[in-house]
């Protein structure tokens, strides 16, 4: 039977690189450390019971590449299983101090969720997280797509060779973690502009997402709006996202996450404990932070110390009540959709990753309740990754989208304002470099060669967008100051030996174990490439 609409759930899983072998406890390091515990293994372990209890379920994931690479690195997986360690000592004691008390349920199912963790990754599935992504996607499932190399922001850079590059670099990098390539991509922060499907059909990627105003700009007007994903005109597609289901999920006054049962993320044990108690929880700078052990659920608009202790059981039910919610919502949307347009909509519905389990700590439970809901509760909703459902006999209407990104006003000021427009004359200059010297150096030694990957690798680390998005946030300014100029420096430091002939082999030694990810980098992608002209079908708009 033929359902009446079709459904696709998306979870962008980014980080950036962050990786200090030089310091041996980087506050900076526990952004990943905490991902992997409170959002990619519940991840993990939820699509796993999905699949032992024959539950059909549709997810799909990108996996960025310097994600990939963090996951896939045996310093930071010592060093996250040492921390892991410490939090779970930590949970023991506590739920062991708060029995009988009001809070024995939740510091109980603290210990107990962190040792299934601890499990988990040490035992089951033996440390490799992306091989337990690369086997669900195998299984069926899981469609995992890719993104720029390090989640550059394409529109704001000068050369289509920049541009080329950070795309080619994460199809490698994907085919090499997963055996085999990508066929959608996720845009870094949605960004797009007039042109760039170009780019990606070079790279044969398939399909790719769109923030809803993008679609809805485009030229012409696209009859169905984001209700079905449209063909670009070099025949890449392009899947813009629901706001409905976006609103009922992000939103700050409606959005399930902040329901009062739910547990509250900003009461941490890291705060909330005395400094003597915290162990070898303690940063050795005395700096308090999060230790993602939490007691509290968010209660309602009450100060934090008026915080209720949370209880597990009552947050599960309110999540499945959530997932029934969203669902029939959606089923509500598609028989509308259907009748208005006569057609079998398609939602497409695309969140951080990070908000189910870190931010929303009840977010994986609510999306195994949705697939199961879906599965055994209804019929007339179809869950489908974009991957399945282009494989469906349909026509799409060919349409230009338009200039667009998924950040504050749909457009490019998060990334572009006054706080860090000094960091682009810098990476448009060291651009433009990149490319002249490729050229110069077309037939490199081994050395040269070594050293033209290198400043490939401190080119697209300096171009990650998340240090133009944490200086717009003014959250840890100093450190994204800090590694913008310090890959802008290494990048030259590099480039200037390269020109006089004399690379220093243990400066380039001392870089290369600092930055050591993509092995598969390769220079020659940033070999100036036929200019496209306007009338022909230029590559992407470019910043004056």
């Amino acid at each position: 039977m033929k359902p009446v609409g079709y459904l696709s759930i998306l979870l962008h899983a980014h980080l950036p690189f962050v990786r200090h072998p030089e310091y041996p406890d980087f506050l900076e390091e526990d952004w990943l450390y905490e991902a992997i515990t409170e959002t990619y293994i519940p991840l993990l372990q939820m699509m796993e019971r999905l699949q032992r209890d024959r539950v059909p379920f549709a997810l799909t994931m990108s996996l960025t590449p310097p994600l990939c690479e963090m996951l896939h690195d045996t310093l930071l997986q010592d060093r996250y299983i040492a921390r892991l360690e410490r939090l779970l000592a930590l949970a023991e004691r506590q739920a062991h101090t708060h029995k009988g008390t009001r809070f024995h349920e939740a510091s109980d199912h603290a210990y107990h969720d962190l040792k299934t963790v601890h499990e988990d990754y040490t035992q089951r599935w033996k440390r490799d997280l992306l091989g337990a992504f690369a086997r669900l996607q195998d299984e069926g499932g899981l469609s995992i797509v890719t993104c720029p190399a390090t989640h550059g922001y394409l529109p704001l850079m000068a050369t289509d060779e920049a541009r080329h590059a950070q795309i080619e670099i994460g199809v490698r990098n994907y085919t090499r973690h997963f055996g085999r390539a990508p066929r959608g991509i996720w845009l870094s922060e949605c960004a797009y502009a007039p042109g760039m499907e170009l780019l990606l059909k070079d790279a044969e990627l398939q399909y790719f997402f769109m923030e809803s105003h993008g679609l809805l700009h485009a030229t012409p007007s696209p009859r169905y709006g984001t209700a079905r994903p449209i063909c670009t005109p070099a025949g890449v597609m392009a899947f813009g996202r629901d706001q409905e289901c976006s609103h009922q999920v992000w939103s700050a006054e409606e959005g399930y996450p902040g329901d009062p049962l739910y547990r509250e993320f900003y009461r941490d044990l890291g705060y909330d404990l005395p400094q003597e108690e915290l162990g070898d929880c303690r940063h050795p700078d005395g700096i308090r932070r999060n230790l993602g052990i939490k007691y509290h659920r968010i209660t309602g608009k009450v100060d934090l110390s008026k915080k209720e202790p949370y209880v597990p059981t009552w947050a599960r039910e309110r999540a499945a009540l959530h997932a029934g919610d969203f669902l029939r919502n959606r089923i509500k949307q598609c028989r509308y959709l259907h009748a208005l347009h006569g057609i079998t909509p398609h939602l497409t519905a695309p969140y951080d990753a990070e908000l189910f389990g870190h931010w929303w700590f009840e977010g994986p439970l609510f999306l195994e309740f949705l697939f199961r809901k879906a599965a055994f509760d209804q019929d007339e909703i179809q869950l489908i990754t974009p991957e399945d459902y282009l494989r469906l006999p349909q026509s799409h209407q060919v349409v230009r989208p338009a200039l667009s990104s998924w950040g504050a006003n749909g457009y490019y000021g998060v990334w572009l304002n006054h706080t860090n427009e000094w960091i682009y004359p810098h990476l448009h200059h060291a651009e433009e470099q990149m490319a002249q010297i490729t050229r110069r150096f077309s037939s490199p030694t081994t050395l040269q060669k070594r050293a033209l990957n290198q400043m490939a690798r401190e080119l697209v680390l300096a171009q990650s967008s998340d240090w133009a998005f944490i200086m717009t946030m003014q959250t840890t300014v100093p450190y994204a100051e800090k590694r913008t100029r310090e890959h802008i420096t290494r990048f030259q430091t590099l480039a200037d030996q390269l020109v006089r002939n004399q690379i220093d082999l243990p400066t380039l030694q001392e870089i290369e174990s600092k930055d050591n990810l993509f092995p598969e980098i390769d220079a020659s992608l940033y070999h100036p490439k036929e200019v496209r002209h306007p009338g022909a079908g230029a590559a992407v708009w470019t910043v004056p």
